[in-house]
């Protein structure tokens, strides 16, 4: 033991500490070395520890890796993740024969050295999130089982690596890669699913690339995306009347020089948005449309409203996307001159808009790495990292005239030269083996013929059975290759297939068309009218009287509420339109008084509704948190209640109803601020109070806020606004007891954990968590540090301290600013009552 460090020779625990460099008086017969979160550019000196077995050098400044590395003979361990390390020079990894674990994660990696294959006892190797296009050299790795290469550049996996004999890979996770060979839905299907894919490209080796763009069109309402989707289908101009403006989302196909397209139109209405997460997919290409003739220069509205919502939103949900800016009715401006001047405002604006966002990131991690121990903010520093290198591509602004010929045919060409272009790489190119073009043209076949049904719900199982009618093939290499297939023609728009959610996973849905109709029949701008509507004859078949119509209408004007019922006499209405006379379908897709339908169970599973008893603030399906747990589960089946509803938070009106329970806010509440940045996306405090609302029966919502109801406790979740910095608030009053202190933040901690959940969906974003200082007036506040495992047990010690003092010189107990428990209860004197 070095009695000047307190620190064994075997374990040298250097972590933390700011160094920036290795001191030289350091014992070096340590086995085991902790340099992580330290300020190291180089590691010099290493070589001085020929006894190491674990080296972790994760969390510094290291741009290279030295060459004094191939001295440590011993090493088995080495830890270099989130480091600036560009390059590794050969003959290191020779002189490495012991050394099985490797994470060399979050850097900044091109290439790797050709020798790396000479590190012969290596099992896991972590090289995700590098700039790698090329992983050749893995090969001849003779004892690698685990392989991450997520977040790269690779275009190819070498098929060698995945070959009998090679290897004993048994992990390897390559999502988030421009993956062409094999495509990245063959990767989503783990290691058997690469080797099955590389065997049927031996197997045939006469394979194609083939181009396949999912293009989305998206814009405000009335800007044009059906006209110019339509237009561009048919290669001619297309006149869209007023009454046929997209509801929903429109499907169609076009092929020009062998590149398809799967054109979704989606329509620009807010409450039609709510939904467009469910079939949002990434690597996509984006067609922004807008009416360049009602935008103005002037007015800073114009530009926020046409442009920067949709952009900022396309950011925080697919940050890596291409986006085309289409502006239409050019015709209808004065001349040339002004189409120029919009064209040039609108691109300056856009590049301020994406640099100013850069700046605002850089910024923050700016401030947080000036933090007195930057070790309590690693994790935020990470996500900074990570959305500083998403690079969100917005193309020149292209602006045309719908009602030429010429500019449709220059608009399609335009968009073809763009996707072939290695600047733009939207990924669009996927090799497949015959044998799964065969699968892909089966389901074709089977449609065609009328095999499947038309409104093309089917389930997996079955779907298998008919295409071996039409392939050639062993049912063990169909199903490998046919949940591939349907991941891939999910993600690019042909097919819609729910793999994640259990109990539709046995389903697929050949024809995305009817799934969207059925969506739109319940989130639609114009509810309210298509209710009032509903004939006699369509009440009788659900056994409702007139009278009741008129309760459901007044239940969703007024409480946002939607009745089961009402909700299947829609759905059911929409079928009769589509032609659907199977009652089986029927009471699948729809539901009845016991079960609940395909659709209510997409839009409960999308966070779209929430389940609730009618003229009651009681969520039926709502488990009790139970603080300290992992999870939370109910304790039996949830209550059924026939005459049910669900509560659409997008419908409401206002936040009447939680201001009256809550009153006024109290100096002395408890309060957390969540900052999400660059803001917080449209529709997510949506989500946000359907998720909170899935954890406790008894609440009450409004548009912007809900209040959650906990035995005696409530907890107040609003969305708020100070200073153009976007934040959710979480508010409860402050208990009358010491020992009630834990229950109120075990609240809060249950409404942030929910949050954090949501927020990654949106890889765009990223959070801050503050306490403001609880004096009256005073702007300074109290930042939290990582948060993002609030299921830790030592939570409630991370703040060590008995009191906190803001900058401003105001001293409250801790317990009133953090989760904390006083191990000691006393007497509270003048001074602890704040």
């Amino acid at each position: 033991m070095d009695s000047r460090c307190g620190i064994s020779w075997e374990e040298l625990d250097l972590s933390g500490q700011k160094l920036k460099s290795l001191p030289q008086a350091l014992q070096t017969h340590a086995s085991s070395v902790d340099l992580q979160r330290n300020k190291l550019k180089r590691v010099t000196g290493i070589s001085r520890f020929t006894h190491l077995t674990e080296l972790n050098l994760s969390r510094n400044k290291i741009m290279e890796f030295s060459p004094e590395m191939h001295n440590l003979h011993k090493l088995e361990i080495l830890y270099m993740n989130q480091n600036n390390i560009r390059a590794i020079p050969e003959g290191i990894f020779p002189h490495l024969r012991r050394l099985k674990f490797l994470k060399l994660s979050t850097n900044r990696l091109a290439k790797l050295p050709p020798d790396i294959n000479q590190c012969t006892s290596i099992t896991h190797l972590d090289l995700s999130k590098n700039c790698l296009q090329n992983i050749e050299p893995l090969v001849g790795l003779p004892k690698l089982k685990e392989l991450l290469v997520e977040r790269n550049q690779l275009t190819e996996l070498p098929s060698k690596l995945f070959q009998n004999g090679s290897c004993e890979l048994t992990v390897c996770k390559a999502m988030g890669n421009p993956l062409r060979c094999p495509p990245e839905e063959v990767c989503a299907g783990g290691v058997m699913d690469i080797q099955s894919y590389f065997r049927q490209m031996e197997e045939n080796p006469n394979t194609r690339s083939g181009w396949t763009v999912k293009t989305m069109f998206l814009g405000s309402s009335m800007a044009g995306k059906s006209t110019l989707c339509r237009s561009l289908r048919e290669g001619k101009p297309v006149a869209v009347a007023v009454e046929d403006r997209t509801e929903g989302i429109e499907i169609s196909q076009l092929y020009a020089q062998e590149v398809r397209f799967l054109f979704w139109d989606f329509a620009g209405q807010e409450e039609y948005y709510l939904t467009h997460h469910v079939f949002i997919t990434p690597r996509a290409l984006v067609i922004l449309t807008f009416d360049l003739a009602s935008y103005s220069i002037v007015d800073p509205h114009s530009f926020k409203d046409q442009l920067w919502f949709w952009i900022n939103n396309i950011q925080l949900r697919v940050p890596d996307s291409v986006v085309l800016l289409v502006g239409t009715h050019c015709d209808q401006c004065r001349d040339q001159e002004e189409v120029m001047e919009k064209k040039e405002d609108i691109e300056e604006k856009v590049e301020i808009m994406l640099a100013k966002r850069k700046t605002v990131l850089k910024h923050l991690k700016k401030n947080l790495e000036e933090n007195m121990d930057v070790s309590l903010f690693t994790d935020q520093l990470d996500e900074l990292d990570c959305l500083l290198e998403y690079n969100l591509k917005v193309l020149d602004l292209v602006t045309l005239d719908c009602t030429r010929a010429e500019d449709i045919a220059k608009l399609r060409s335009h968009i073809l030269t763009c996707i072939q272009s290695e600047s733009v790489f939207l990924c669009s190119e996927s090799i497949l083996p015959k044998s799964y073009e065969a699968v892909e043209q089966a389901i074709h076949t089977l449609v065609a013929q009328e095999e499947i049904p038309q409104h093309g719900i089917i389930l997996l199982e079955e779907l298998g059975d008919l295409i071996l009618n039409h392939v050639e093939m062993s049912r063990e290499s169909l199903h490998s290759i046919l949940r591939f297939l349907l991941r891939y023609l999910h993600r690019i728009g042909v097919i819609v297939w729910y793999e994640d959610i259990s109990v539709l996973s046995d389903r697929v849905f050949i024809q995305p068309s009817f799934l969207i109709s059925m969506f739109k029949t319940i989130v639609r701008h114009d509810l309210v009218q298509q209710l009032e509507g509903v004939s006699r004859d369509l009440l009788m078949q659900e056994g409702a009287l007139v009278k009741q119509k008129f309760t459901w209408v007044d239940d969703l004007r007024c409480r946002g509420t939607l009745h089961n019922a009402a909700m299947r006499i829609l759905m059911r209405r929409e079928l009769e339109k589509l032609d659907v006379d199977d009652d089986d379908l029927v009471g699948e897709v729809v539901g009845t008084k016991r079960e609940e339908g395909i659709i209510l169970t997409l839009l409960q599973h999308f966070e779209v509704c929430l389940p609730a008893f009618v003229g009651n603030y009681l969520n039926p399906q709502a488990p009790e948190f139970v603080p300290g747990g992992k999870q939370w589960e109910s304790a039996g089946e949830a209550k059924r209640d026939p005459d049910g509803a669900c509560l659409f938070p997008i419908y409401l009106k206002d936040d009447l109803v939680v201001c009256h329970k809550w009153g006024e806010d109290k100096q002395d509440d408890l309060s957390v601020h969540v900052y999400f940045l660059p803001e917080i996306p449209h529709g997510f405090f949506h989500r946000v109070i359907i998720k909170t609302c899935s954890l406790y029966p008894a609440h009450w919502v409004g548009r912007e806020q809900c209040l959650l109801c906990c035995g005696n406790r409530l907890a107040l979740v609003r969305q708020k606004n100070e200073d153009e910095d976007p934040f959710i608030e979480i508010r409860c009053r402050r208990p009358e007891k010491d020992e009630e202190f834990r229950q109120l933040w075990d609240l809060i901690l249950a409404v942030m954990s929910k949050l954090f959940v949501l927020s990654r969906q949106w890889p765009g974003l990223t959070q801050q968590v503050h306490t403001p200082c609880p004096e009256r007036g005073c702007p300074h506040y109290f930042t939290w540090r990582d948060w993002q495992e609030l299921h830790n047990a030592d939570f409630y010690n991370i703040v060590k301290e008995e009191k906190l003092v803001c900058q401003g010189g105001h001293t409250r107990r801790t317990e009133l600013i953090f989760p904390r428990v006083r191990r000691l209860m006393t007497q509270p004197n003048e001074d602890d009552s704040k």
